[in-house]
């Protein structure tokens, strides 16, 4: 089983996260790629795929992400399982939180995935979001908030590694 983790980061956090989930489910399991120096079309090469993405300002894409949207249509993702995880500002943009990750979702899954990693919506204080779930109790996928819970990040991202391999082994049983 080899996982395909790629994310495009500007200041380095969403990188950091990545290095974060490698380092939880082993080095030697998890491929790391920046989406600036690798096209994304490499993540057809796994079976199992991370993708990372930030939300920048009132609900903007992260500029790598932004630079490579088009390509996520041309992507063939059926028989792959697919998590995500995001970083944002609850309380500084507390009206757009996540929703590059919801926006990245929404484009995800239409290409035919399985797709992991839903996470509870509690212990976030926020007014609005894309990446939840249409009931609203859950995040579209990890949703990280360096800004204001730096604490809580490497507790959310060793539960949430937890939570995948154990999501990719139940859909292979």
């Amino acid at each position: 089983m080899k996982i395909g983790l790629f994310y495009g980061s500007t200041t380095c956090y969403t990188e950091m996260a990545a290095e974060k989930i490698q380092a939880a489910i082993g080095a030697d399991l998890v491929d790391i790629f920046d989406i600036k120096d690798v096209p994304l079309s490499q993540c057809e090469d796994y079976d199992i795929i991370i993708f990372g993405i930030s939300t920048w300002d009132f609900g903007e894409l992260q500029e790598d992400w932004e630079s490579s949207w088009d390509d996520i249509e041309k992507l063939n993702l059926t028989d792959k399982v697919v998590a995500l995880y995001g970083l944002g500002d609850q309380q500084g943009y507390g009206e757009w939180f996540q929703d590059a990750l919801g926006m990245l979702h929404e484009q995800v899954i239409v290409r035919g995935p399985s797709l992991i990693g839903y996470w509870p919506n509690e212990g976030y204080e926020f007014s609005a979001s894309k990446a939840l779930t249409e009931d609203q109790e859950f995040f579209v996928g990890l949703p990280l908030d360096d800004e204001c819970q730096y604490d809580l990040t490497e507790q959310r991202i060793d539960q949430w590694c937890q939570q995948i391999l154990q999501e990719i082994i139940d859909l292979q049983a």
